[in-house]
């Protein structure tokens, strides 16, 4: 029933994106991060975007993964053994064929912080099969209705050559990708690294651009420092209250804070006037929205 009502309701809601609900990594409080099943729970459910983390392995493949190894939270390797801490970062996979590493199971583990999430054998799935897979999945399910897509790259300048190509590659092995799926009206690239975002805005301005912010400089400071005008700018939550969310929809900015999953919280900070919220939890806003309590803007 309740599927049947979202099919009714979500085209008007997406394509408008009046409040933009994002499943973070798909909904990881829930499933496994970053996997395909996490994505269809996370549409189902109602999210108008797919909030998720992307990185490059050795035979230049972009996949959806948090880590530019394999968590020893998360994963086992393609023999089902357990991954330590301390050797995590051995399964680097920059140095991985893609194969290779969609034959470990990152699912199956209990997850230490989300000891609630149903488990489940999956693997990390190329971003192009996550794209073609929503898609599908929306026009067979919920006719009309529109996804966007929320896609960091997780690239910091340590990390260069290492873990990641630099910046111009990782983005132009990810612009590929999407340029091929004809979607670029529904995609936003996120990033902490500026110089990801710098790049994209010089070469690719046709893309939305998201500046990821965990620092406590001050907004001047931050979009100085990016050197352009970002689409969204997405601070992790406890940085933002009203005056800040007011000086940044003055300035023509987005925002968008992560990552909301206490119901208060939730609560809290949609009263300072947020565009929309990435949450672990979607299905906490949803029961909370539809049980007309006055949750929702």
């Amino acid at each position: 029933m309740k599927k049947y009502f979202l099919a009714l309701l979500f085209p008007f809601i997406s394509q408008a994106q009046e409040f933009d609900i994002q499943g973070h990594r798909g909904c990881r409080g829930l499933l496994p991060e970053n996997s395909l099943e996490a994505m269809k729970k996370a549409i189902d459910l109602g999210v108008t975007t797919l909030e998720m983390d992307v990185v490059i392995s050795k035979d230049k493949q972009v996949l959806l993964s948090h880590e530019p190894f394999l968590s020893h939270e998360i994963c086992l390797d393609k023999s089902q053994n357990e991954i330590t801490e301390a050797s995590e970062h051995s399964y680097n996979l920059y140095q991985m064929n893609y194969e290779e590493i969609k034959a470990c199971d990152c699912g199956s583990k209990i997850h230490p912080r989300f000891k609630d999430q149903l488990k489940l054998k999956t693997y990390k799935p190329l971003l192009s099969e996550v794209i073609e897979f929503t898609e599908n999945y929306i026009e067979k399910n919920y006719p009309g209705r529109k996804i966007y897509y929320n896609i960091e790259t997780k690239s910091d300048p340590k990390g260069d050559r290492i873990y990641h190509p630099e910046p111009k590659e990782f983005v132009d092995l990810l612009v590929t990708v999407l340029k091929e799926k004809s979607i670029k009206d529904r995609i936003y690239i996120q990033s902490f690294d500026v110089r990801t975002l710098q790049y994209l805005h010089q070469k690719y301005p046709e893309f939305k651009t998201v500046f990821l912010v965990e620092n406590k400089l001050s907004i001047k400071e931050n979009l100085k420092l990016l050197g352009f005008k970002p689409n969204v700018y997405s601070p992790e939550f406890i940085l933002l209250d009203k005056n800040k969310v007011k000086f940044l929809h003055k300035k023509g900015i987005k925002v968008i804070p992560w990552t909301v999953n206490n119901t208060d919280d939730m609560k809290k900070i949609i009263s300072c006037g947020v565009d929309g919220i990435i949450s672990d939890y979607p299905n906490r806003y949803f029961e909370n929205a539809f049980e007309g309590n006055n949750f929702v803007k």
